[in-house]
């Protein structure tokens, strides 16, 4: 898979700029904190336009972070933040390198956005993370195969903050509606399933985003 964009295309138009538009994201708001899951409804960037009660409630222990809060911008918060293993189940294969994958497929679109450059130079600056994404990242795509950057339908591991969940998995279904497509927008949910039954294990210590993605050989 190439990581150099080609044939680029303009970013998506910002968000709502008519009084209709908005009046239509107040209700989708509505409509979205009536869903029991966690729910989000992103741009292109990941950037977190709107997010349910259930969303915050899954991410509630995520400690404060400059740039990569669960509900600023849902990429970043995977990809950098030290708190994310302990929501996001086997977090590097299961979330690291699928939103890294789809991070590499939207560059490829819009590689001249200034906000996806912003994550690339973060990328960058750790070597690790930068030697599975530029060497690592395509060996693993062709592993996979073409779902290695498709969300919907993906079913991954989380530990739910609630003691009632616990260990447990989400499918992630993405569904998103002909207004919100045309601004850019992707809605996607974390449907819950009931929880997994597994001896407790000690958690590990936490990580520093520095040894993220060891899962994946630097070279082929």
């Amino acid at each position: 898979m190439a990581f150099q964009a080609g044939g680029q295309r303009p970013a998506p138009p910002p968000g709502p700029a008519t009084p209709e538009t908005q009046a239509y994201l107040q209700d989708y708001t509505a409509l979205l904190d009536a869903v029991p899951f966690p729910s989000l409804v992103v741009d292109h960037r990941w950037d977190v336009v709107l997010a349910n009660g259930a969303f915050r409630t899954l991410f509630r222990g995520a400690g404060p972070h400059p740039t990569a809060m669960p509900d600023d911008n849902f990429l970043r918060f995977v990809l950098f933040h030290p708190d994310a293993a302990e929501v996001l189940g086997e977090h590097e294969s299961s979330w690291c390198l699928p939103m890294l994958a789809h991070f590499a497929a939207t560059l490829e679109r819009y590689g001249h956005d200034p906000g996806l450059q912003a994550v690339r130079r973060d990328i960058a600056q750790d070597p690790i993370m930068e030697a599975a994404y530029r060497q690592g990242l395509p060996h693993w795509i062709r592993a996979v195969g073409a779902r290695a950057v498709e969300h919907d339908g993906a079913v991954r591991p989380l530990r739910h903050p609630d003691p009632r969940r616990g260990t447990t998995e989400c499918r992630v279904v993405v569904e998103t509606p002909p207004a919100l497509e045309e601004l850019g927008y992707t809605r996607l949910t974390l449907v819950l399933r009931e929880p997994r039954r597994t001896p407790h294990r000690p958690q590990r210590a936490r990580r520093a985003a520095a040894s993220h993605l060891r899962v994946v050989p630097a070279g082929e």
